[in-house]
């Protein structure tokens, strides 16, 4: 008696045991669950994705101050050389724009005209 009380109670802990994990499966296997997990995947690549090019970013600033230095590019500049050259920035109503060369920036922030892809034209 005692025998067969046992194998009756594993075998329904066993049957609870495989529906409940039976039950999980296929809520994970709804539409709505695979569309959650694909946009969780998703956003989890673009974030690897963006610290990756944050780092090559980086590292290319770093190597190219690097190269700068080797080749002597940050140097002060000689009285005896002539000034720096300028760089056209944009051009407004016939007049243009001048910058320097070692300026850091958008070349076309003074634009007036916009260069949005997305913009209805």
């Amino acid at each position: 008696m005692f025998r067969r009380t046992f194998w009756f109670t594993a075998g329904a802990a066993a049957g609870v045991w495989a529906t409940t994990k039976v039950n999980r499966k296929i809520k994970q296997l709804t539409p709505e669950s695979l569309a959650a997990q694909a946009a969780n995947k998703a956003v989890e690549a673009g974030h690897r994705l963006k610290d990756f090019a944050l780092d090559v970013r980086d590292n290319m600033a770093q190597r190219e101050a690097e190269l700068g230095e080797a080749l002597g590019l940050e140097a002060p500049v000689d009285a005896e050389l002539p000034g720096q050259r300028t760089v056209v920035v944009a051009i407004e109503n016939g007049k243009t724009s001048k910058t320097d060369k070692n300026k850091q920036g958008k070349y076309l922030s003074k634009s007036k005209y916009s260069y949005n892809r997305n913009e209805d034209h």
